[in-house]
């Protein structure tokens, strides 16, 4: 038997108390942060309740954030929202994110330093899988597996195959992550990594920056994975000094490990990539789709609401100007991020084009509001999902992209390579 283990199969060992683990293995493991928001949550919050359940396993242990529906658009959101908030005050969470000092639940989690190589991360939200791009094991739950955690502190999990993908080679001007991983969910498909570890290595991933790897981890669930994962590294260190005082100890893939699969990408000829409806694994370079009017671009979300990408939209957008019949939102995916925004002049930058500037939301990423699509409108976006009725009307389509590639797009009113506006 094979001894060697993955970097995933090494951290769901040593959180359930075993020496080794194989795919398959069913195992019970601890959880180190558990993650809740106004969506999913609450749902997990009335099954404790109806239980009879009156504690939770740790409350420093428990994150909330308030994010898809906030700030709240009607009634129900309100609602939601409000249990979310009960809930923490009744068991003295102070991890908690109310508006004004909130964001997306995934572009918080990191920023106040809450996710570490080698832990265990759950949400009951399928892009929780981001947080594997700091070397820890993250995936998304439901709300019923979250009434557990939220009680017992542990989970149990079906060890997940892993694939390995390597990535070298030399990034071209004006490709970035987002184009890196859209380009592996086209190779192989909506469900090409199902219920596996994506693992993602090579000369390209050790060279980019946490937040662009967060992209790439992200999105590992557009491709049927359980969880994506980078190897943490000396930039991993550099972005959690000063976030935590946390010792943690990062964790390494064996050499000989077992994979189900390794891909290998070189991404020197890599275009600037643009995902058509209706899904993420319909993509093709952006020049392709030159004649496609668009009536909207959003620049924001947990995929790529981070500073590093609005930097990169403003400077397409500087001395230029939203299209004529084109809308432009740009939406900061948390206050901090906001701030930063603001203290660069970024929004200067986008408020002086025409685009319009948002408080941190989800918002119409997943069709909530702040956004959503008319019938037969189309949208370019820097998020993650395209599906039939996503962002609005079931007509509405969606094509994703780089923060690049929305600007440049915004710009034209139409679908552009970015590379002619640098």
């Amino acid at each position: 038997m094979n001894k060697n283990m993955t970097i995933t199969e090494k951290i769901l060992a040593a959180h359930s108390g075993r020496k080794h683990l194989v795919p398959g293995d069913i195992v019970d493991a601890t959880i180190d942060i558990f993650m809740g928001h106004d969506v999913t949550t609450p749902a997990a919050i009335s099954m404790l309740e109806e239980r009879g359940i009156e504690s939770v396993f740790d409350k420093d242990k428990i994150v909330l954030v308030p994010d898809h529906f906030v700030p709240n658009k009607d009634i129900k959101s309100a609602e939601l929202a409000k249990r979310l908030r009960d809930f923490a005050s009744k068991h003295d969470i102070k991890n908690y994110y109310e508006v004004g000092r909130n964001g997306v639940c995934h572009a918080i989690l990191p920023e106040k330093g809450f996710v570490l190589p080698g832990t265990t991360i759950v949400c009951p939200d399928s892009h929780t899988c981001t947080h594997g791009a700091l070397g820890a094991f993250s995936t998304g739950i439901g709300s019923t597996d979250a009434a557990a955690v939220l009680a017992t502190g542990k989970l149990w999990f079906k060890i997940p195959e892993s694939m390995k993908f390597i990535v070298e080679g030399d990034l071209p001007e004006c490709v970035y992550s987002k184009d890196i991983i859209l380009e592996i969910i086209r190779d192989i498909g909506v469900d090409g990594a199902l219920y596996r570890a994506m693992e993602f290595c090579g000369s390209i991933i050790d060279d980019l920056s946490i937040e662009a790897r967060m992209t790439i981890t992200n999105m590992a669930i557009e491709a049927g994975g359980k969880s994506g994962i980078i190897a943490a590294d000396k930039k991993t260190d550099d972005y959690l000094k000063g976030r935590t005082n946390k010792r943690y100890t990062p964790v390494f893939s064996d050499d000989g490990a077992n994979y189900v699969e390794v891909r290998e990408y070189d991404v020197t000829t890599l275009e600037p990539m643009v995902a058509a409806p209706h899904l993420p694994s319909n993509s093709k370079p952006a020049g392709k789709y030159k004649d496609v009017k668009i009536d909207q671009v959003v620049l924001g979300s947990c995929t790529n609401g981070r500073i590093e990408d609005l930097r990169i939209a403003a400077n397409i957008m500087k001395g230029n100007c939203v299209a004529k019949n084109t809308r432009m939102l740009v939406i900061p995916a948390s206050t901090d991020i906001w701030r930063q925004a603001m203290k660069e002049g970024l929004f200067d930058i986008f408020a002086e084009s025409g685009a319009g500037i948002s408080i941190p939301t989800c918002g119409p990423c997943l069709g909530g509001h702040m956004g959503v699509l008319a019938n037969g409108e189309r949208c370019v976006a820097t998020t993650n999902r395209n599906f039939v009725g996503r962002m609005g009307h079931p007509k509405s389509e969606v094509y994703l992209a780089s923060p690049a590639t929305a600007a440049a797009s915004a710009i034209a009113g139409k679908i552009a390579d970015p590379r002619e506006y640098i």
